[in-house]
């Protein structure tokens, strides 16, 4: 049973239920409607062979993986997730950018001076007098990914409970015997929480506290009414990314506000400017629409993977901050295999739920 119906449950789900297991999931709202369909579904390049630490690895691997993945769902199901290798711009800005991590993982990558940067988008602002292409760095539409998601997990007869929200846990020594819910006790041999923002709320009853917090990120979406495939662009934590039909998401803050997930004037505003900085013809874009999601952060920035201290049946795949769609792939490939008792494919060691935390580490990619 899985606790937690966005891309990380969903993705699980998917991948057990094609080993044969069966498989139940539970969201209190509608499955994928909170932080997994909020994001901009960036998916930075990787070389799994090349990558060193836990965390890089996953991200490669996860990218290594998305082409298929897209393809298998696709086919299956007849829904187009939007996955496209349109490239990336990544902006230096005061704190400068991996590039040695980008060279020793193998990831190619082009410096780019101002007219370079022209050739590769040829309405950037002239206030860039430098940057790096990405070649290999791709997108995906974020709802069309869940959805897509849905339909291949009930074409592999998975229960999926949207609306209904668990309440408490039934124990007997170190397992979980169940889940009280709004709609009733439901019973599993194995359960994971994927809750994402939400699971601290949910685990506290069972004496752990992660320390996973909401924090908000808001995106604003406007459309340049030019219909073509141009790169995404990244200046530190923000980004503009150009979806093939003319529409351009600009995001995203990152704000402590609590539960809070509505857009503000100050924060839409703020991105608005960000994009008009970046490419100037966007000021007579028409703006379309705005939102904001609540995304997962861990205490030292990674998510918890693993089985929750104290318990053998139960574990916990959440906290993933703002890379849950670009890490989804090999997360969910881990925690299936865990789940079945087979050897990870990738190293999870490090995201143990009760590791020590640490301060958050230097990463190829700022997701």
């Amino acid at each position: 049973m899985i606790l937690g119906g966005g891309v990380i449950g969903l993705t699980t789900a998917y991948y057990l239920a094609s080993e044969g297991a069966s498989v139940t999931v539970l969201d209190r709202n509608d499955f994928g409607q909170k932080a997994s369909w909020a994001g901009a579904g960036i998916v930075p390049p990787g070389n799994p062979t090349g990558a060193k630490s836990p965390i890089e690895r996953m991200r490669a691997v996860s990218s290594a993986a998305f082409p298929g993945l897209s393809a298998s769902l696709r086919d299956e199901t007849g829904i187009d997730n939007g996955y496209l290798v349109c490239g990336g711009i990544e902006l230096p800005d005061d704190g400068g950018l991996p590039t040695e991590a980008w060279r020793d993982e193998g990831i190619a990558f082009e410096a780019l001076d101002h007219a370079g940067l022209k050739r590769a988008e040829p309405e950037i602002s002239p206030v860039f007098a430098s940057g790096y292409l990405l070649p290999g760095m791709a997108q995906v539409r974020n709802p069309r990914h869940i959805k897509a998601l849905i339909a291949a997990c009930s074409e592999r007869a998975v229960g999926l409970n949207p609306g209904c929200l668990a309440l408490g846990f039934l124990k007997a020594g170190d397992r979980i015997t169940g889940v009280e819910t709004e709609q009733g006790r439901m019973t599993a041999g194995q359960y994971l929480i994927a809750t994402g923002a939400w699971t601290d709320e949910l685990v506290a009853q069972l004496g752990w506290k992660p320390g996973i917090a909401p924090v908000r990120g808001q995106i604003a979406l406007v459309n340049s009414g030019h219909a073509s495939i141009r790169p995404i662009i990244l200046l530190g934590k923000r980004y503009l990314v150009p979806r093939p039909d003319g529409r351009v998401l600009a995001g995203a803050t990152e704000e402590d506000v609590g539960f809070d997930a509505r857009p503000t004037a100050g924060g839409i505003a703020g991105l608005l400017a960000f994009a008009e900085q970046l490419i100037p013809s966007l000021r007579d874009a028409t703006m379309e629409r705005c939102w904001a999601g609540l995304r997962p952060g861990s205490p030292d920035g990674q998510p918890f993977l693993g089985l929750v201290p104290g318990y053998s049946n139960l574990y916990v795949s959440a906290g993933h901050f703002r890379a849950g769609i670009q890490l989804s792939p090999a997360t969910g490939m881990a925690m299936m295999e865990m789940m079945l008792g087979l050897a990870t494919s990738v190293p999870i060691e490090a995201f143990r739920p009760d590791r020590p935390m640490a301060l958050p580490a230097e990463t190829a990619f700022r997701s």
